[in-house]
């Protein structure tokens, strides 16, 4: 796979990464035991992803202690980036006296004596445009516990305002074919020298093309009214026409891939055959007229009314 510079460290990873909601999961995704998660962590170090984001909320901590047992013996060969915010027995507190608990607790879970990043788990506007939060993540930079720091946000707004005042090295940010508003901030990251990760790469799941107006939902993924299932399906089909392919998920990583300023893209992973498809991204490229066809469709069918997420 090809590799990018990932900022804040001296570490370079493969543009796939491993995004671990999911590992352990059985609220929002199913069942995945301890060991089963595991293996599949360590399968995906096998065939080449060195980038794994989790958080602390992320199934109660096991997210965290999975790919902290899976990765431990390869751990500088490896990014691990983690969250601060919400913490690993469901509440929230992004307070300035919890951050370095919360750091201490995931370098526990994750078996490591450091973090290459840790990030803001969608903090408030407040904490955006202010400099108490930042200040403490680069006191612990200083003493050596994380090696890099930013956000994970999700709006235009709140990337220009991350890029304007927090001195971040990484933006963790919602990007995909049917949300696209945050493109023209990717040029500027990257002459910022900040890491863009790409998180809901897949739309939650539509973008495999596996879904349709028919489909049924459970768990995280019931948020979703009759309307939105029907516009988000008559969607896929406009995608499936341009693209010529009833199995989307690796045009729409190709997709966003193409955008230099992209650092890397951590689709959720259950099985070895999501990872083994997800893998075959990194070799992709899209048509330029592809590409300018689905970022058309975006200005013409969604940019004006945005999908619910």
């Amino acid at each position: 796979m090809k590799t990018r510079k990932y900022d804040g460290t001296n570490k370079q990873v493969p543009q796939i990464g491993f995004g671990g909601w999911q590992l352990g999961n059985a609220d929002h995704w199913g069942d995945m035991d301890f060991e089963e998660g595991v293996d599949l962590v360590r399968e995906a170090y096998r065939k080449g992803v060195r980038l794994f984001d989790t958080a602390p909320n992320y199934a109660g901590g096991m997210s965290e202690a999975i790919i902290g047992e899976a990765l431990k013996d390869v751990r500088d060969d490896v990014v691990i980036n983690t969250k601060i915010g919400h913490r690993a027995d469901g509440g929230i507190d992004f307070s300035l006296e919890a951050i370095e608990t919360s750091v201490r607790n995931s370098l526990k879970r994750l078996s490591t004596d450091y973090l290459d990043s840790v990030i803001l788990h969608n903090p408030g506007l407040e904490i955006l445009s202010g400099d108490d939060h930042f200040a403490e993540l680069d006191r612990l930079k200083r003493l050596g516990m994380i090696n890099a720091y930013g956000v994970s946000i999700d709006t235009h707004e709140e990337f220009e305002m991350a890029l304007n005042h927090t001195g971040c090295d990484v933006v963790e940010i919602m990007f995909n074919i049917f949300f696209q508003d945050v493109s023209p901030l990717f040029e500027r990251a990257k002459k910022q020298d900040v890491a863009v990760i790409v998180k809901v790469p897949l739309d939650s799941g539509w973008l495999t093309g596996k879904y349709d107006a028919q489909s049924t939902f459970t768990g995280i993924r019931s948020r979703w009214d009759k309307d939105t299932i029907e516009r988000r399906a008559a969607l896929v089909e406009r995608v499936k026409k341009i693209t010529e392919k009833d199995d989307l998920t690796t045009t729409a990583l190709a997709f966003i891939l193409g955008f230099d300023g992209v650092t890397a893209v951590i689709p959720g992973i259950r099985n070895e055959q999501h990872l083994d498809v997800n893998l075959q991204a990194a070799d992709k490229e899209l048509p330029d007229t592809m590409r300018e066809r689905l970022i058309k469709l975006y200005r013409e069918e969604i940019k004006d009314e945005p999908l619910p997420w």
